[in-house]
């Protein structure tokens, strides 16, 4: 097993309870670092509604079979079996009361009943396929087995170690790999925009986000380069690098009839705006807009451009802020190299993909993490 990871640890877990004899190989020094970071320290350790609509792939049905079989329900049993005390916060997304270490310890607490052996830290220099056995070049010299698992996560937070070793393994091993890029991450205004919107920094309000078939309804924050906050976040995974964001800015029909009652409204516009956004926001965005005068005194076609763009304000990002503020990587390897019941490559037996090293990517608040914990449950049944 290469990394030690959230999916790594689990698979390691089931596969040495099920009586197998594992060595589970971690380059990094520290265990489970990007766990003990997420959530804020505490772990948002999954989602109570994890469902495969929650996940993006290109090949969008592989994840099913996994989460089905190790759901989050299953997930939180365990939590629950080791004491970890825990709390929901909105949508479904479970943290820990305490801290993410608790789901370290949980898991490598897992690992020692199954009788675990650990390399940690140790560096992988290669691997090859001889004579249906792989054999693994380390620091620490070479490893034999009849199955490999790589659990190597993604290229998100390269600070505490995150490598492409995943991705170069499998194609070493002639398997497809989906360009990866950072997702569920904040977004770049360009230049132009940075210089309106850029002064702007803090402000937060309540949207729905759509780009290319995502939509979503969260808090958008706006920072000194761009564009945060969950909406930000969970529509930057669907962005393409080019299509522009969607913005409702009063979402909702109360919302949508709320402005529509102010149409006879003799207060000025920008005064009427500044009762459901930002003061600072609004100003910016009427000014852009070329907004100006009182409500009742614009005719049928001007108060509807404004509706219009209230509830479509088009925004083009200038890039991403990269994989040192990305959560997770979409992209990895192609999922249709793999089978969805024991995430094995359908072209070398005995080699397994599972985690963030795949193409399949959660949505915020705890998808991810039940994504490591279904896939690395399920290569642990078999490999």
């Amino acid at each position: 097993m290469i990394g030690a990871g959230a999916a790594g640890m689990m698979c390691a877990a089931q596969a040495g309870q099920r009586g197998r004899r594992v060595l589970l190989i971690e380059h990094y020094h520290a265990l489970g670092e990007k766990i003990r970071i997420s959530g804020g320290g505490r772990c948002n350790f999954t989602n109570a509604g994890a469902s495969p609509s929650g996940y993006l792939s290109e090949n969008p049905d592989f994840c099913r079979s996994a989460l089905a079989r190790y759901t989050a329900r299953d997930f939180i049993a365990l939590v629950e079996w080791h004491g970890i005390a825990y709390h929901e916060k909105k949508l479904g997304q479970l943290f820990c009361d305490d801290s993410s270490r608790d789901i370290i310890a949980m898991l490598k607490a897992e690992c020692d009943r199954g009788g675990v052996e650990w390399r940690m830290p140790c560096a992988v220099g290669g691997v090859e396929h001889v004579g249906g056995n792989f054999a693994v070049t380390t620091a620490e010299g070479t490893i034999r087995a009849s199955s490999l698992v790589v659990a190597t996560g993604g290229l998100t937070v390269p600070k505490i170690g995150a490598t492409p070793f995943g991705y170069q393994l499998a194609a070493q091993f002639g398997l497809k790999v989906v360009p990866p890029r950072p997702a569920l991450v904040p977004l770049a205004f360009p230049p132009e925009w940075l210089e309106r919107y850029g002064g702007l920094a803090g402000v937060s309000l309540d949207v729905e986000a759509s780009c290319n078939g995502g939509r979503f309804r969260e808090n958008l924050l706006f920072t000194h380069r761009g564009l945060s906050g969950p909406a930000i976040l969970q529509i930057s995974s669907y962005w393409d690098g080019k299509s522009p964001l969607a913005i409702d800015l009063l979402p909702g029909g109360e919302a949508a009839a709320w402005f529509k009652d102010q149409r006879t409204s003799t207060a000025q516009i920008d005064n009427v705006l500044a009762q459901r956004l930002s003061r600072r926001f609004v100003d910016v965005w009427c000014a852009e807009q070329d907004v100006a005068g009182t409500m009742n005194r614009l005719d049928e076609r001007r108060f509807s451009a404004i509706e219009s763009a209230l509830h479509d304000w088009r925004i083009r990002p200038g890039g991403t802020l990269g994989y040192n503020k990305a959560e997770v990587t979409c992209g990895g390897v192609d999922t249709r190299e793999l089978s969805s019941k024991t995430m094995g490559a359908t072209r070398v037996p005995g080699l397994y993909f599972i985690g963030e090293v795949v193409d399949v990517t959660g949505w915020l608040g705890g998808y991810n993490f039940q994504w490591a914990w279904s896939s690395g449950h399920a290569a642990g049944m078999v490999a």
